[in-house]
């Protein structure tokens, strides 16, 4: 049934607070129990004081149906749906309809259990709309209910959120009122409330975080799960709301992006975001000055409006460079000192404020001052790490989303396969490989002979082949250095017979113990032996082998020129970056020159000394695996520094005996027949370094062309002769 009526005053001020419409008793309307008038649903109640063909509506629904006295609207008869329509839960916000009376003197408390009878009471069997606005008196004042979510409850008993209900007399509750609005909802039972957050739900797909579920599950129940409960729960629990946040972890694994994207979901006050060295200022007292202004805000917020305010994000990035700890910078104006100081006391101090939240980020926890990582300042302490293989599943997806929706993306890209090549590769440098391999398919389509040539833009297809392309040109901070480890085994390894087979074979059983085994995180193995007999080459055989994801040198080479600090915090550094791997791989190349070790005197660095027998026993984090390898040609020196001690085991890597170089020189080619008797038979050492063995037969091979692999005899002892080892 529909009709067109015309727009009348409601016949009374008392009837004007039930929230129903009125129309003639001999009007057609006057039958039905629920009428629509455009987004909403009002039930019907004849009145002899409406004129046939008029609908009485209060103000308030007037300003509803957008309607005024004398227009003329349209209703239909409204039927409920046979099921999930009655409300479960009623979120609605409970104001005076007066602006006058919010001003008068303190807040006015109202109990929220008789509010909720009241209200059941009034307006039992009424269809309720999101966004509706009503009327109603209670104990003697007008006030004014807006309704803001309504939940239903389904056969399965699970509520949902949806446009209209019926209210009901078991009906629940969630009252909230406006800041400033002169009114407060007291007793409210603990009924969760979404409001903090603008959505109900969360996609972080969407919202461009990938591989970071768990640590915000942890921030969201560590730092959010108190602030979603009405104020008077948490006050009964006698808990303090979470305050600090610090997101610490290497760079580019998402620190600022889920900082910025949890400002985002907040309601309330817009984020402030600072960057750490903004805060500091050349002219005394500034620098706190800055710190004081980005809680001012908060401050006044919190005076005005107490537990009721809204929360106020400061998100600090780079926090490290204003929080040192205190006396770690000696620039003689103590001004990072101050600035922790007074950093803390507006966290925890004297007038500490319960409507804020400082979420911190930095690439060295290390770095901060420890009295602001203890709990009721940055107490909730989420390392953003390395995504795993399912994170970077979820990556991947994010920065080919907009390319596969437009048909950019080619089928045979297999993203389970590229999470699987990526290993330790952060987030950043996940976006920097797609960005790589759209730049190969880009360079397809441009003729750069002639840039004027029109682009095929339905041509360009992003392949599989791109991404392998891309995976060759970008490479990830904390990965494998396979290039560097290939260069230390140009002659690869030759099997020189049973010794060398149980030395690789013992090798070989530490790293799969590593990788296989829970109890052992740590293993440390010493390859000793004299020079030259290949202890760098097994090593690095021994990483590339292994397959784990983070592989680096320490060589002496690399650190030329540094100081014995700078030794030592490099040294660290690598140890530290390992143990965001979940399998790492340390080799300790040539430990002497590490130790700047010299015969004479004797002397070395113990500086670097002590740092590695702290780190060779230091056990890694939880669920990380290291496995370190190192080098030296000077057992007995690593024996008497009892640095030799502090490896798990030792391996000694011998000299070639006369069989092992026979088998080496034919295997490598070297002699054609009897004349590799004859060429061990002219070394004059019964036990040569597999190094100078080598060295030897490429001098002998000099001069030869290179498609014959076998050596003169005659230039071979020439050679030994020469060099004076025959």
């Amino acid at each position: 049934m529909a009709a067109q009526l015309l727009v009348a005053n409601c016949p009374s001020q008392d009837l004007a607070k039930t929230n129903r419409v009125f129309v003639a008793p001999s009007d057609p309307t006057a039958v039905l129990p629920l009428v629509q008038l455009g987004d909403f649903v009002y039930s019907v109640q004849a009145d002899e004081q409406i004129a046939p063909g008029a609908i009485g509506l209060n103000a308030i629904q007037r300003r509803n149906v957008r309607v005024s006295s004398g227009d003329r609207v349209n209703i239909t008869q409204f039927l409920p749906p046979p099921s999930s329509f009655q409300v479960a839960l009623l979120n609605a916000e409970v104001g005076f309809v007066s602006t006058k009376a919010a001003g008068r003197g303190p807040d006015m408390e109202i109990d929220a259990q008789d509010l909720s009878g009241h209200l059941a009471a009034r307006f039992s069997g009424q269809v309720l709309t999101t966004g509706q606005e009503l009327t109603f008196e209670y104990q003697g004042i007008n006030y004014l209910l807006k309704v803001n979510d309504v939940m239903v409850a389904d056969p399965s008993a699970e509520q949902l959120s949806v446009h209209r209900g019926m209210l009901m007399a078991d009906s629940a509750y969630v009252f909230e009122t406006r800041h400033g609005g002169g009114l407060k909802v007291t007793g409210q039972r603990s009924v969760v409330t979404t409001q903090l957050f603008k959505h109900k739900e969360f996609n972080f797909e969407k919202l461009g975080i990938g591989g970071l579920d768990d640590q915000f599950e942890q921030i969201f129940r560590r730092a959010f799960a108190s602030r979603v409960f009405p104020p008077s729960v948490v006050e009964r629990l006698g808990i303090r709301h979470v305050r600090g946040v610090l997101l610490y972890g290497p760079p580019g694994t998402g620190k600022t992006l889920i900082a910025r994207q949890i400002g985002k979901m907040l309601n309330g006050k817009e984020p402030k975001i600072v960057n750490g060295p903004e805060i500091l200022n050349k002219y005394v007292g500034a620098s706190e000055e800055n710190i004081r202004n980005l809680f001012k805000e908060a401050e006044a917020d919190y005076a005005k409006m107490g537990e009721a305010s809204d929360l106020h994000v400061i998100i600090f990035d780079e926090i490290d460079a204003i929080c040192k700890s205190r006396g770690s910078v000696r620039d003689g104006s103590g001004v990072h000192d101050t600035i922790v100081n007074q950093l803390l006391t507006k966290i925890d101090g004297v007038d500490a404020l319960n409507n804020i939240l400082l979420i911190g980020m930095t690439n060295r926890r290390d770095m901060l001052d420890e009295a602001l990582l203890r709990p009721g300042r940055l107490e909730v302490q989420v390392e953003i790490g390395l995504p795993d293989e399912r994170g970077r599943v979820q990556i991947l997806q994010i920065h080919t989303s907009q390319m596969s929706s437009n048909s950019f993306l080619g089928k045979d890209v297999d993203l389970a396969e590229l999470a699987a090549r990526t290993k330790n590769f952060s987030g950043a440098e996940i976006e920097g490989l797609v960005k790589s391999a759209v730049s190969f398919a880009l360079n397809r389509q441009v003729d750069v002979s002639d840039l004027s040539k029109p682009i095929d833009e339905e041509a360009i297809k992003v392949t599989m082949t791109d991404f392998l392309e891309a995976l060759e040109e970008v490479k990830p901070a904390f990965g494998a250095v396979i290039e560097s480890l290939e260069s230390y085994r140009l002659h690869g390894m030759i099997d020189y017979g049973p010794r060398y087979q149980h030395l690789l074979s013992s090798c070989r059983t530490l790293v799969q113990q590593v990788k296989s085994s829970d109890n052992t995180p740590l293993v440390t193995c010493l390859l000793e032996g004299p020079a030259g007999t290949g202890k760098t080459a097994l090593a690095a055989t021994l990483a590339i082998e292994s397959g784990f994801p983070f592989v680096k040198v320490v060589s002496a080479e690399a650190m030329v020129g540094y100081s014995e600090q700078a030794k030592c915090s490099q040294i660290a550094k690598v140890f530290d970056d390992a143990y965001k791997s979940p399998l790492s791989v340390i080799v300790l190349d040539d430990i002497e020159r590490l130790l700047e070790y010299v015969a004479i005197g004797p002397r070395f660095s113990n500086a670097v000394l002590q740092t590695l027998l702290v780190l060779l026993k230091k056990q890694p984090p939880a669920n990380r695996k290291l496995f370190v390898v190192g080098t030296t040609s000077l057992g007995l020196v690593m024996q008497e520094m009892e640095l030799a001690a502090a490896f798990n085991v030792a391996l000694p890597v011998p000299r070639l005996n006369q069989a092992e170089q026979k088998s080496v020189l034919q295997q490598l080619g070297a002699f054609s027949g009897p004349e590799v008797d004859a060429a061990v038979g002219e070394l004059i050492d019964p036990e040569v370094p597999i190094k100078r063995l080598l060295l030897l037969l490429d001098l002998a091979r000099q001069g030869q062309p290179e498609e014959e692999r076998a050596a003169s005899l005659t230039r071979w002892v020439q050679v030994l002769r020469d060099l004076a080892v025959a």
